[in-house]
Formats: C-alpha cells, structure tokens, sequence
C-alpha cells in the first residue's frame, strides 16, 4: 500500500522541536503512533564513563495489552534495538526481534526481523546482562519505506525491505571480505567506503588509484554516468548489475546505517555477549 502524506502544522511543530539529529527517526514515530504504543517499566544502564565499551540501556516495557518484554539499545547502534522476552525466575530471556529505523535526506526506512538467540539478566538495583546463545537475524517480517512525502506500506513494503535486505547483506559481506577497516564510527566508514563503491561521484583526490582505464566502457542510470569496466574489475558477479544500474547507491543513499550494521554485526554481538553490569535509572 502507497500512502501519500502531507506535512501538517503540529508535525512541522515537532520537526522543529527536535532539531536535525533523529528527525526523521523522530517524525517516522509520530507518523505511526509508535512512540506511544508502549511505557517504560524501569530502565537499567551501563556507561561508557564507567568502564563499558559503550553506554548501553534496557528497559522493561508494557504494550496497551499489559505484555511484558525488554529492549536492549547500544548507543553505537542508534538504529536497532533488540527485544526480548520478560526473563523468567532463573533468569532467562529469549531474543525476539530486532527493530531498525533510520532515515537519511530521502526519508526513512523501518523493518522488524525475527532474531534467534537467549540470554540471562538479572534485574535488581544493579542488574547483569549475560549472553547464552549469540543472536542472529532469521528474515525481515515487517517492513515500511518512506519516500519524501510518500509511506509504502504492507506487503510491498515488507518486500521492499525484505530485497533491500537481501542486497545489503551481499554488499556487506564482499565488503568484509577484502579485509579492510572494522570498528569506526559512522562517518568514517562512510568517508572510506563511498569512493570506493562509487568513485565517479567522489571528488579526484578520493578516488581509488586507477578506477578508469583506456577503453573503460561507460552506461547511464540514474543519472550517472557508470563505469561498468571498473564495475566488472571489482565486484563480484551477484553484485555487478546492482551498482551499474544506480541501485547501491540508492541504498547507500538511503540506507547507509544499515550497511553499516551487517558491516560491524559482529562487532555488535560481541558487546552484547559480554558480561555487563548495569545500572538502574531513578
């Protein structure tokens, strides 16, 4: 379903309140209902100041139905938060979802997808985070795209999201692949990799040494002129009519975080498998 929406005055009101920073993530809440569907119970945290790798939050939360869960958020990972079922008397939880919402200068993306995995924690006034089975994505099942003013919605959506996915997965694994930088920031990730995937965008100075090539040959989509010689020289076959045909850099454009989630997944699972003390917020 393709759902046109208009800006109207409480919502700009909102945009302007919130400033530049989440946005879009912000306004994607409001536009949904999302932001007032659950409450916070309690909230535990560990901080970075304190000796964690990375401020890290969970909060037990209660829907309109009463139902209980917990949510995980890892402040480097602004864009997911993992949810889990309510532990039990030993302690025990199990990883149900992981929720993405992020958003750029085009709009918007959000998709749930089922995870695999467990854990204990231990709620008091200082409550401890442990890993039992390392969580891992199963399949993206819901899904909404945010174009501009236009919200796709439903079975499009989810399989918008789901192919999107599904490219950015492949991306991001040939990426790893050549065994480059792992562990930046955002932005330096960004900085290093978008002269390499689209080096007729980037300014000279930025573009990998001998990208063009005598007798290179060139086509256009998206208005880019692409150098599909450069294309063939180095990515893998799976990956070849993605980047010609404008569509990588549709994702990269759109949803960059993402790609920058499956690059440091890793990275992700292993602040989460270590044994984290935290703290509860009054």
């Amino acid at each position: 379903m393709i759902i046109k929406k208009c800006f109207t005055p409480a919502l700009a009101l909102i945009i302007l309140l919130s400033g530049c920073a989440g946005i879009v993530e912000i306004t994607g809440q409001f536009l949904d209902g999302s932001v007032l569907a659950e409450k916070t119970l309690s909230r535990y945290r560990a901080y970075k100041e304190y000796g964690a790798v990375c401020d890290i939050d969970i909060e037990i939360v209660e829907n309109k139905n009463k139902e209980s869960s917990i949510i995980i958020s890892v402040s480097d990972f602004p864009m997911i938060k993992l949810r889990g079922t309510l532990p039990g008397n030993d302690g025990v939880f199990y990883f149900s979802s992981l929720e993405y919402l992020s958003g750029s200068t085009h709009g918007w993306n959000e998709y749930t997808s089922q995870l695999y995995g467990s854990g204990r924690l231990v709620l008091r006034e200082i409550a401890v985070l442990e890993t039992i089975e390392q969580p891992f994505q199963v399949q993206v099942t819901q899904g909404r795209v945010h174009r501009y003013d236009t919200r796709v919605t439903g079975n499009e959506a989810l399989t918008a999201m789901r192919n999107r996915y599904e490219r950015v997965t492949t991306l991001a694994q040939w990426m790893l692949s050549s065994g480059r930088m792992k562990g930046q920031p955002l932005k330096e990730f960004e900085k290093y990799w978008k002269p390499i995937l689209f080096p007729e965008i980037a300014a000279g100075k930025q573009r990998p040494e001998g990208w063009r090539q005598g007798g290179d040959i060139f086509k256009t989509a998206e208005d880019i002129n692409w150098n599909t010689s450069y294309t063939e020289r180095v990515f893998p076959p799976e990956l070849v009519p993605v980047r010609d045909s404008g569509t990588m850099l549709r994702d990269w454009e759109e949803a960059l975080s993402l790609v920058y989630l499956e690059y440091e997944w890793e990275r992700l699972i292993n602040i989460i498998s270590d044994k984290i003390i935290l703290y509860k917020v009054k």
